[in-house]
């Protein structure tokens, strides 16, 4: 779940830089214009995604782990001396 509300956070962030840079909105430039219910719905999933990447630093405290995987500790070999 994180890593797909990244991605939509990145691509968020990407339709923003398109309107500051070039004046033109992509996601409106894919489903017409942006009164469009279909761009409407990616814009509210979008906005949903970044709100969901926000609470998760906020809590973490500044720390975004996109990838579950946990180090695991090497098991300990007990050696026995039969002197």
């Amino acid at each position: 779940m994180r890593i797909v509300a990244f991605i939509l956070t990145c691509l968020g962030g990407f339709n923003w830089l398109m309107i500051g840079a070039l004046q033109y909105d992509f996601v409106a430039g894919i489903f017409g214009t942006q009164a469009n219910v279909f761009s409407r719905i990616i814009y509210v999933i979008i906005g949903i995604a970044s709100v969901y990447i926000l609470v998760i630093t906020t809590f973490k405290k500044g720390k975004l782990k996109l990838y579950g995987y946990k180090k695991k500790k090497p098991k300990e070999i007990k050696v026995e001396d039969d002197f």
